[in-house]
């Protein structure tokens, strides 16, 4: 598969959500991490806020965020994709509502991956960090 057609099959894996599905498409080792201040990583609040590096470690992050996050309260708007030989960018807004506290949320992204032999060996995410983080503090 090229990147754009194995970044399409990505999202709407991801749209479907079932976490291990979504981990199918990624390398068994990769480079995943969250541009969120590090002190931030790994709170009870957002667990799934945290670097990782394997295709188990993928479906945990995809399982966390559904287990932290109301069902049916979700969005996603796919602004543009833009592909260059193996690197992909998404850009685009998420929409959410946090489980703990009942807030709706709204946090605009870039996605930056990496795809080789069809599967993601990069992942990183750039997003609007306090949105997110606004929504789960009590």
């Amino acid at each position: 598969m090229t990147t754009r057609e194995t970044v399409m099959d990505l999202l709407r894996r991801i749209g479907e959500g079932d976490p291990e599905r979504i981990a199918e498409l990624y390398a068994e080792q990769g480079d995943w991490k969250l541009d969120w201040p590090e002190a931030e990583h790994g709170r009870a609040e957002t667990p799934w806020i945290k670097h990782r590096s394997t295709r188990a470690d993928a479906a945990e992050h995809y399982r966390q965020i559904g287990e932290n996050h109301v069902p049916g309260e979700a969005g996603t708007e796919i602004e543009r994709i833009l592909v260059d030989g193996d690197d992909a960018v998404v850009l685009g807004e998420i929409r959410q509502t946090a489980k703990s506290t009942g807030r709706a949320y709204r946090a605009r992204f870039a996605l930056h991956l990496t795809v080789e032999d069809g599967l993601v060996t990069r992942h990183h995410v750039y997003e609007d960090s306090l949105a997110v983080a606004q929504a789960f503090t009590r």
